[in-house]
C-alpha cells in the first residue's frame, strides 16, 4: 500500500490545482481520475473546447459579415468543419499535456481509475486491473459534475447531444434546438449559429441565465435575437424523439394550452448539470449529502467523516472553474497549517457569447429583495471610443453602490470583452471599494475599461460622455 499526505480523487481544475499547490506546500500527493487526459470536463470536454469553437466561429462569422465595414473586403469565404475541429482538439491536448508537466515537476502521483473510499483513510484505485489500495491522512473528493438529464429524453450524443456531443458535430445542422437557456446553450446555439444553423432556444423559465441581472438578460437577448438565435420561453419540452433524418419534438406553454411539435437536426440538451458522486462509496462510509445529491462540508471544506474533504462542483455555490480552483487552493493552505479565505460574494460569471456578459457581486433582484438601500451608475459601450472603433458597441456597464456608504455591491457587464473587464470589478470588490475609488482611478484612453470608470461616475450622477 502507498501512504501519501494527500490523495485528490478527480483531477478537473479543484482536484489538479488542489493537487499541485499541496505538493508546492511540501505534501505527498497523489491524483486518481478516470479519464486518460487531465483537466476534467472543463479542459477536456468543458470550458476549453467550448472557448476555441466560440473564437473560431467568430472569426468565420467576421469574415462573412463585419471586415467590410472595417475596410477588408473579403471574397470566397468558406467554413473548414474539420480543421476547425482539430484546432480545438489541439488546443485541449495542449492545455491537457501542460497538466502532466506540472504533475512531473511538482511530483505528483498519477493514478488512473476512479477512486472509492474504504474507510480509515483508504481508497481504492478501481483500474481495471489490479485495483491498487492508497492510503494519507487527507483525502480531497473533487470528482466535479455531470450533465443533468430530461425526463423521457435520451442523449444519443448523434441526433440528441450533450454539451459534449455538440462540441464534436460532424456537419453543421440546418435547424437546431437547444433546450435550455443557460449560459452553456446559450454559448454552444452560438457557435452553430455562426457557422450557419438555424438555432431556436426553447426555456422553461420566463427570461434567460436565472442568476444573472435581468435587465442583462433582456438585453442579451435582445443582441442574440438581432443574430438570428430564436428564443421561446416559458415553455416546456415535453418529447424529444430521434429519427432517422432528425428529431422530432413536442413543446408545451408552461401557463397551459395545446403542445406543439416542432423539428430539429439536432437537439442540445443543456439545462444544467449535477454533482457527480456515483461509485465513491460515500453512502457507505456515510458522508453526509444535501438534498440535491451534493456532499456537505463545513467552512473548512471538511465532510462529516473525519480526513475526508470535498471542494468544487461536487458541494454547494456555483459550478465554475475557477470557484473550484480558488477552493482548491484554500484547502491545501488550510492542510498546510495556513488561514486562506474564499470570498464567495467576489465570484465572477461569464457568459461568453458575443457581446459577452459578466457579472460580480449582487444583482438588482438580491438587494431589493434584501432589503438594501442602492445606487445604479450605468454607462453604454455605444459612448465609448475604442467600442466604436472595434464596431461592437452593444452593451453596457452597470455599478451597484451601496446608498449609504458608496461600498460597490455588484458589477453587470454586457459588451465586448465582459469576461475580461470584470477582473478589475472583482478586484475592487474584494478590497471593498467604493464607487468614488474606481471612479478616481486613472483608466488608459482609449480602453474598454473606461467604460466601468464612466459607470463608477454615474453612479454619482456625474458621468463625462454621455
Amino acid at each position: 500500500m502507498q501512504n501519501f499526505d494527500v490523495i485528490v480523487i478527480g483531477g478537473g481544475p479543484g482536484g489538479y490545482v488542489g493537487a499541485i499547490r499541496a505538493a508546492q506546500l511540501g505534501m505527498s500527493v497523489a491524483c486518481i481520475e478516470a479519464r486518460p487526459a487531465l483537466g476534467g470536463t472543463c479542459l477536456n470536454v468543458g470550458c476549453i473546447p467550448s472557448k476555441a469553437l466560440l473564437t473560431s466561429s467568430e472569426k468565420y462569422h467576421e469574415a462573412l459579415h463585419a471586415l467590410a465595414g472595417h475596410g477588408v473586403k473579403v471574397s470566397g469565404v468558406a467554413l473548414d468543419l474539420p480543421a476547425m475541429m482539430a484546432h480545438k482538439d489541439k488546443v485541449v491536448r495542449d492545455n491537457t499535456m501542460g497538466i502532466d508537466f506540472l504533475f512531473k515537476k511538482n511530483k505528483i502521483t498519477r493514478m488512473m481509475g476512479r477512486g472509492e473510499l474504504l474507510g480509515g483513510g483508504q481508497v481504492r484505485v478501481n483500474d481495471g486491473g489490479n485495483n491498487p489500495i492508497l492510503s494519507a491522512k487527507a483525502i480531497i473528493i473533487a470528482t466535479g459534475s455531470e450533465v443533468m438529464p430530461l425526463p423521457n429524453i435520451t442523449v444519443d450524443e448523434k441526433r440528441i447531444v450533450s454539451s459534449t456531443g455538440a462540441l464534436a458535430l460532424p456537419s453543421v445542422p440546418q435547424k437546431m434546438v437547444v433546450i435550455g437557456g443557460g449560459y452553456i446553450g446559450l454559448e454552444l446555439g452560438c457557435v452553430w449559429q455562426r457557422l450557419g444553423a438555424q438555432v431556436t432556444v426553447i426555456e422553461f423559465l420566463d427570461r434567460l441565465c436565472p442568476t444573472m441581472d435581468a435587465e442583462v438578460a433582456k438585453q442579451l437577448q435582445k443582441s442574440l435575437s438581432k443574430q438570428g438565435v430564436q428564443f421561446q420561453l416559458s415553455t416546456k419540452v415535453s418529447s424529444a424523439t430521434a429519427t432517422a433524418t432528425g428529431v422530432d419534438l413536442v413543446c408545451q406553454p408552461v401557463a397551459g394550452g395545446a403542445p406543439t411539435t416542432m423539428q430539429a437536426d439536432v437537439v442540445l440538451v443543456a439545462v444544467g448539470r449535477r454533482a457527480y458522486t456515483q461509485g465513491l462509496g460515500l453512502e457507505k462510509l456515510g458522508v453526509a449529502m444535501d438534498n440535491r445529491g451534493r456532499v456537505v462540508v463545513d467552512a473548512h471544506f471538511q465532510t462529516n467523516v473525519p480526513g475526508v474533504y470535498a471542494i468544487g462542483d461536487v458541494i454547494a455555490g456555483p459550478m465554475l472553474a475557477h470557484k473550484a480552483e480558488e477552493e482548491g487552493v484554500a484547502l491545501a493552505e488550510m492542510l498546510a497549517g495556513q488561514r486562506p479565505h474564499v470570498n464567495y460574494d467576489v465570484i465572477p460569471g461569464v457568459v461568453y457569447t458575443w457581446p459577452e456578459a459578466a457579472a460580480v457581486g449582487k444583482t438588482e433582484e438580491e438587494l431589493k429583495q434584501a432589503g438594501v438601500q442602492y445606487k445604479v451608475g450605468k454607462f453604454p459601450f455605444s459612448a465609448n471610443g475604442r467600442a466604436r472603433a472595434m464596431g461592437d458597441t452593444d452593451g453596457f456597464v452597470k455599478i451597484l453602490a451601496d446608498a449609504r456608504t458608496d461600498r460597490v455591491l455588484g458589477v453587470h457587464i454586457i459588451g465586448p470583452q465582459a469576461g475580461t473587464l470584470i477582473a478589475e470589478c472583482a478586484l475592487a470588490m474584494e478590497f471593498s471599494a467604493s464607487s468614488e475609488d474606481i471612479a478616481r482611478t486613472c483608466h488608459a484612453h482609449p480602453t474598454l475599461n473606461e467604460v466601468v470608470k464612466e459607470a463608477a461616475l454615474a453612479v454619482d450622477g456625474r458621468a463625462l460622455h454621455v
